[in-house]
C-alpha cells in the first residue's frame, strides 16, 4: 500500500509560481508511477503531469512549457514546478501513484491563481 502527502498549495497572482511536493511512503518508489491531477470546481480530475520510474514524463497540453514533473527517489518525493500560472490552474491538486495497476491518491491541495 501506498500512502501520499502532498503539500505546498496557496494563493498566487497569475504569472506567478509555486513548487507542490508529494511524500510517498514504500520502499518501492522507484518504480512507482507518480503523477499529479488536477480538480477545478465543477469539472473532471484531469491529469497534469506523469513522470514513470525511470524518469519518463508527459504532460498536459495546457502546461507543457510551464510546469515541470520531477522526481527525487532517495527522498520517496515528487515534485511539480509550476510557473507561469494563469487563473484557469485555479484547482485542487492530487498527488497519485500507480503501482501494479492500482491508484493510491493523496488529500487534494488547493492551488488558487488570482487575476
Amino acid at each position: 500500500q501506498v500512502q501520499l502527502v502532498g503539500s505546498g498549495g496557496g494563493l498566487v497572482q497569475a504569472g506567478g509560481s509555486l513548487r507542490l511536493s508529494c511524500l510517498a511512503s514504500g520502499s518501492i518508489f522507484s518504480i512507482t508511477t507518480m503523477g499529479w491531477y488536477r480538480q477545478a470546481p465543477g469539472k473532471q480530475r484531469q491529469l497534469v503531469a506523469r513522470i514513470t520510474g525511470g524518469g519518463s514524463t508527459n504532460y498536459a497540453d495546457s502546461v507543457k512549457g510551464r510546469f515541470t514533473i520531477s522526481r527525487d527517489n532517495a527522498k520517496n518525493t515528487v515534485y511539480l514546478q509550476m510557473n507561469g500560472l494563469k487563473p484557469e490552474d485555479t484547482a485542487v491538486y492530487y498527488c497519485n501513484a500507480l503501482l501494479h495497476g492500482i491508484d493510491y491518491w493523496g488529500k487534494g491541495t488547493l492551488v488558487t491563481v488570482s487575476s
